[in-house]
């Protein structure tokens, strides 16, 4: 196992173009594009597939690291995502005491122009079809996208 200049495996590094990378700049084994091995017929990521019954899904057809009943990893002692708990001070949580992305005053990625909850803003959630952002068929998908991408959560 090689670890090339940007301190990453060669084989994954986008920089270093490794093998394990695809022409979409992604992992190989991980592309939904490239049907890469780790995607299952239902184009998800095969260990956390609920429907192929992936190895990341608990016997209460959860992922397991978020199942409070199984106590997986991401959960703590108080049986909240350890991340958003705020008697264990994790890193989801801000200075204020709340949750870093909804935070007014952190200025959260969740907080838009007219200081709301972007989701919540009429300004900021009416399309160029005059609807509801995530009520309209056209802007459905950019929507998700959106929120993905300001969310940081990790794509299925």
């Amino acid at each position: 196992m090689f670890i090339c200049q940007h301190n990453i495996r060669k084989y994954n590094c986008k920089d270093c173009k490794g093998n394990g990378i695809c022409k979409h700049n992604r992992e190989k084994y991980r592309c939904k594009d490239c049907k890469g091995k780790g995607i299952c017929k239902h184009n998800k990521i095969k260990y956390n597939c609920k429907d192929c019954k992936g190895n990341g899904i608990c016997q209460h057809n959860k992922i397991k690291y978020n199942c409070k009943d199984c106590k997986g990893n991401n959960i703590c002692q108080h049986n909240k995502e350890k991340y958003k708990c705020k008697d264990c001070k994790g890193n989801g949580i801000c200075q204020h005491n709340k949750i870093k992305y909804k935070c007014k005053d952190c200025k959260g990625n969740g907080i838009c122009q007219h200081n709301k909850i972007k989701y919540n803003c009429k300004i900021c959630s009416i399309c160029q079809h005059n609807k509801i952002k995530y009520n309209c068929k056209d802007c459905k998908k950019k929507y998700i996208d959106l929120i993905i991408i300001d969310g940081k959560l990790v794509e299925n």
